[in-house]
């Protein structure tokens, strides 16, 4: 069964989101399967994999906007600003909630972010956790991301649930890690799960252990088409003429599908109700046309 598109896993702990990768490419036979946003195998949630030819849309598919549950464990830094890495320091002060609070409230809107060495983070083409296990520590950058929202709930006096949606590139344990800094008490990430990666939601996904359970047919109803990913882009219907021009990599020009979109637009291109393709509204010199940039159906 040919099968292409999106399946939303819900990732369980333990495992690394290549292991992931590893057990669609068994369950739906075919080496054509990648993930599109890293989880590390503390993590849970969701984590959306792309099956077949949607594979090469890898790179136009990051979720600007990501939502997670975290707990955050005060009174303890660690070398990897979660409980599963060593810890640093200890602190017996644990800040009232109030003070809790007013600083977790600190961090929403934009703010800068240093990354931390345990990530997949690449410098000189070695990635940073490779550098950090060998025990070197290298300068990062810090840069912008945004906290939309930071919602807390307190669990314990040392134990905080924080509710977090963000824009991408945010490390929720460092978030934890600089939260318990200004606090003056230390903290770390005690548990991970992503409710949301845009425009995705751990409502509509699966776990391993379902897909395993399902036969060849009911995983395949369970990939999501991969258009809806792009629903935000305009689409471009085309004559059965053009869109195989399209397929062949010849520019469409916009006069001759009766078509205006300024110079820049990425679209879907659809012929016969199917999305085959990504295309982008580019000059020529006899005019702007739209030119197919990734296809996914032939």
């Amino acid at each position: 069964m040919d099968v292409s598109g999106i399946v939303i896993v819900n990732k369980h702990e333990g495992v690394t989101s290549n292991d992931i990768v590893i057990k669609l490419r068994r369950l739906f036979g075919t080496r054509q399967v990648g993930h599109t946003g890293t989880l590390d195998p503390m993590a849970t949630g969701v984590l959306p994999v792309l099956i077949g030819r949607a594979v090469k849309a890898s790179e136009n598919i990051t979720a600007e906007n990501k939502r997670y549950t975290a707990h955050l464990k005060l009174g303890i830094t660690t070398d990897t600003e979660d409980t599963t890495g060593t810890t640093l320091t200890a602190s017996e002060t644990i800040p009232p909630e109030e003070d809790v609070l007013a600083v977790c409230a600190s961090f929403i809107g934009e703010i800068l972010q240093t990354p931390p060495m345990y990530s997949a983070l690449k410098v000189n083409g070695r990635k940073l956790v490779d550098l950090a296990r060998e025990g070197i520590t290298v300068e990062r950058q810090a840069r912008p991301i945004t906290v939309h929202d930071l919602q807390v709930k307190r669990l314990a006096e040392d134990l905080y649930e924080l509710d977090v949606s963000c824009s991408k590139g945010t490390y929720i344990r460092t978030l934890c890690a600089d939260i318990g800094a200004k606090l003056g008490c230390g903290g770390a990430m005690a548990r991970l799960t992503r409710t949301e990666s845009d425009p995705f939601t751990l409502a509509e996904s699966v776990t391993i252990e379902q897909l395993e359970a399902m036969t060849e047919e009911e995983r395949a109803a369970c990939v999501i088409p991969l258009e809806k990913f792009f629903l935000d882009a305009p689409a471009v219907d085309l004559p059965a003429f053009y869109a195989r021009l399209a397929r062949n990599g010849c520019e469409i020009y916009q006069k001759k599908i009766r078509a205006d979109l300024p110079v820049g637009t990425v679209v879907r291109m659809i012929h016969d109700g199917v999305f085959f393709a990504l295309g982008e509204v580019r000059d020529y010199p006899d005019g702007s046309a739209v030119k197919a940039i990734k296809i996914f159906v032939l």
